[in-house]
């Protein structure tokens, strides 16, 4: 080995450091730095729920209840993880997601632009046409106003989803 060189690695080394930084309890901690979650990409609930699951409170609680006021709202309702980030939809599309950061949720509804009363946050690197809200406890859940956008957001075409 050289002088300036760093040791190599083997494989069963690169593994071994890699499961333990996947099995580490700091993993959701290191995700609450503004970013989304490391989570995996996966179809279904069960990914979702596991999603919420690994979240600290309070953005456990108002990813909880983001989810039930959609599975009370939208019939046929599709979930995803994407992203980091939990994602509904219906007939096949993307309605809106939700993502756990630092000290909020961010509800961000993927055609938002076109929702009435339009939600009032630009997500940084969302698209120009996505909006939403970000929620720092339950209690600040307007959710008459989150059903109303849910109902619309579903209503119209949005990213692969069916015309109506």
């Amino acid at each position: 080995m050289a002088k300036n060189e760093p040791p190599k690695k083997d494989k069963a080394g690169v593994k071994s450091v890699k499961k333990a930084r996947e099995d580490s309890p700091m993993k959701l901690l290191t995700a609450m730095t503004g970013k989304a979650s490391p989570a995996k990409a996966a179809v279904g609930d069960k990914p979702v729920f596991k999603y919420i699951a690994s979240l600290p409170q309070p953005q456990r609680g108002i990813a909880e209840r983001i989810d039930a006021l959609a599975a009370e709202t939208l019939p046929d309702l599709q979930r995803a993880v994407k992203w980091g980030m939990a994602y509904y939809g219906v007939d096949g599309g993307w309605c809106f997601s939700s993502g756990a950061f630092v000290g909020h949720v961010k509800l961000m509804f993927i055609r938002g632009t076109e929702l009435q009363p339009e939600p009032p946050v630009t997500p940084i690197g969302m698209g120009k046409a996505t909006r939403g809200v970000e929620v720092t406890s339950v209690d600040e859940l307007d959710e008459p106003q989150l059903v109303s956008w849910m109902k619309q957001a579903a209503s119209k075409p949005f990213v692969g989803g069916k015309k109506r």
